[in-house]
């Protein structure tokens, strides 16, 4: 399975691109940022975003698409402009006919490292040892791109599963 993780910034946006699947180790296929200058207007930055997301779909062809949950934060302005980003990155999934999961970075964080309060340097680290690479990938936003795609592939998996369970059941998972 390709996964495709987005961790959405509207002067950096992440995105990594892993293959696995579950059980098995995964391997790092793409990461690196899109950015966009602050000096340039709103509306711009967004189109710059989202052909940069499609580009991505369209050089890695994923499977599935993960998307960080955008989450209350002190500074409004800036969850504005993350969760933008967030919707760009659904709207570029949904477009290729992709399925798209968010996870909350407390998720992300607890499902990399064992602790949901871990800080950016511990993830970064986590993902360079789980898919054996020699350093974390820069800047942060790019590792925890990749964060998310791991996430997606292990916790992902088996909630799918689950789903799929009950609905042969004739049993629908409870929101």
């Amino acid at each position: 399975m390709r996964v495709m993780g987005v961790d959405p910034g509207l002067t950096r946006c992440g995105v990594g691109v892993i293959d696995g699947a579950p059980g098995r180790q995964p391997s790092l296929v793409a990461v690196g940022v899109i950015t966009t200058p602050s000096t340039m207007d709103l509306p711009q930055r967004r189109l710059l975003i989202e052909a940069g997301l499609s580009e991505w779909v369209a050089e890695h062809s994923p499977d599935v698409v993960a998307v960080e949950r955008v989450f209350a934060d002190v500074n409004v302005l800036s969850v504005i402009g993350t969760a933008q980003v967030s919707g760009l990155a659904m709207l570029v999934a949904a477009r290729a006919g992709l399925p798209v999961h968010t996870h909350t970075p407390t998720e992300v964080k607890a499902s990399i490292t064992g602790s949901g309060r871990a800080d950016k340097a511990q993830v970064g680290t986590m993902v360079a040892r789980i898919l054996k690479l020699e350093a974390a990938p820069k800047p942060a936003d790019a590792a925890d791109a990749v964060a998310l795609a791991i996430c997606q592939l292990w916790r992902g998996a088996g909630a799918e599963r689950i789903a799929q369970a009950l609905a042969k059941q004739g049993r629908g998972v409870r929101a």
